[in-house]
């Protein structure tokens, strides 16, 4: 079997604007959770803003793209790389944005002026979206830009699977690679999820928390939306040591499953994630004392982090050390899972675990890391759960830093 290492890593969160900056903010127990006011419409609300208005999809795309492949001293173009780039909201921003206008449009003509809408198909708005270039704003398209950017011609995903998009597309990715189909794959996933509609849609759930993220805290409230990105390079170990690469870590393994259970709350006896988990081990040649650390979904909501740890007590009875980030960066929904390898693999490099930031009361009897802790960790499971019932867990390893496995 190709083993899969990790020689580049693009990340920007509420935390800061590159890897490094939100992984020293994380460790240091701090938050990039702040109330916002986005849309004048609409009360003020916890978020995790990047800046003070929400990012645009394709800026945030390009940044971590090109962060990734500085970080893998690599250079497009790339030709023969595959692009596997998930987003669940993926460019809703932009259609809401448009739908808007054809709203306002559909007033002018009540009124006797149609002749503004023929206008306006090629005009760009204030937020640059043209109704003209409406195919741009597919949901696969921010893929195609990726591939674009980096010259490639080969492979290209765009998994969307809630919020367990970036881990599948990171298995996606990995897949590609183990089977010899590409030896490298620029994968991941973005997320700019702050729009009105995405707002009103989880406040008319009761999800949305009124003032902070606090997972597995006995008085969470409920989840805090935030966008963000995680973009990483995976290649062969033989191509990376060829090039004597860095090396993050190694992907050992994963797997997906679906309890098509409902359409927003999890399968009450974890059933499924149970055996998304039993089987990633099982592929990774891995049993549940070799984890040293798991990076759970831990979004805050009390349905999920009372399945979540009752999945983890269940099948990992000696307390394993976890944490959710969210706390710190807020539920970035297709990116999240993204966002946990990346600071997994950072635990991995460093050897300390990052903190479950807003995390003061702890509901569950569980080895919660409430401050960074500096601990040997050699292997790791990251958690990622989606609406739908979608369930997806990755294995990761350490690696040789300075050398390819």
């Amino acid at each position: 079997m190709v083993k899969v290492v990790v020689t580049g890593i693009g990340l920007i969160s509420a935390l800061g604007t590159g890897l490094e900056s939100s992984w020293q903010r994380l460790i240091a127990g701090k938050t990039g959770i702040k109330l916002h006011q986005p849309f004048p419409e609409l009360e003020p609300i916890p978020l995790g803003l990047i800046n003070h208005q929400p990012s645009a999809l394709k800026n945030l795309t390009q940044m971590v793209v090109t962060s990734a492949l500085i970080d893998a001293g690599l250079l497009p173009p790339l030709v023969d790389c595959g692009v596997v780039i998930g987003s669940s909201r993926s460019h809703q921003a932009s259609w809401e944005i448009l739908a808007h206008q054809m709203h306002n449009e559909k007033k002018y003509a009540a009124q006797g002026r149609g002749e503004n809408f023929q206008q306006s198909l090629y005009s760009t708005d204030k937020e640059g979206v043209c109704l003209a270039d409406w195919l741009d704003t597919l949901p696969h398209m921010n893929a195609i830009a990726a591939a674009r950017q980096i010259g490639a011609t080969g492979v290209v995903l765009a998994p969307m699977a809630a919020c367990a998009t970036g881990i599948w597309a990171i298995a996606q990715a990995a897949d590609l690679v183990q089977t010899g189909k590409c030896q490298r794959v620029i994968t991941g996933a973005v997320e700019a999820p702050i729009t009105p509609l995405t707002l009103i849609g989880f406040r008319q759930m009761g999800a949305l928390a009124t003032t902070g993220a606090y997972p597995f805290d006995s008085h969470r409230e409920g989840l805090v939306l935030g966008e963000g990105a995680a973009v990483f390079v995976l290649e062969s170990a033989e191509l990376a040591k060829q090039r004597q690469a860095k090396v993050y870590g190694e992907i050992l393994g994963f797997a997906l499953t679906n309890d098509a259970y409902h359409g927003n709350s999890p399968e009450p006896s974890g059933k499924s994630a149970i055996t998304a988990i039993k089987q990633c081990l099982d592929r990774s040649c891995l049993i549940p004392r070799d984890i040293d650390y798991i990076h759970a979904h831990g979004t805050a909501t009390q349905i999920n982090d009372r399945i979540e740890s009752m999945v983890i007590q269940r099948l990992f009875p000696q307390k394993v050390a976890l944490s959710s980030t969210k706390g710190a960066t807020g539920h970035t929904i297709g990116a999240s899972g993204a966002l946990g390898v990346a600071f997994s693999l950072m635990a991995l490099r460093h050897q300390i675990l990052p903190p479950c930031v807003g995390l003061q009361q702890p509901e569950f009897d569980l080895d919660l890391v409430t401050a960074a802790r500096q601990s040997l960790v050699k292997r790791v499971l990251c958690l990622g759960f989606g609406f739908g019932g979608q369930n997806t867990v990755i294995a990761l390893a350490s690696g040789n830093l300075d050398r390819a496995l």
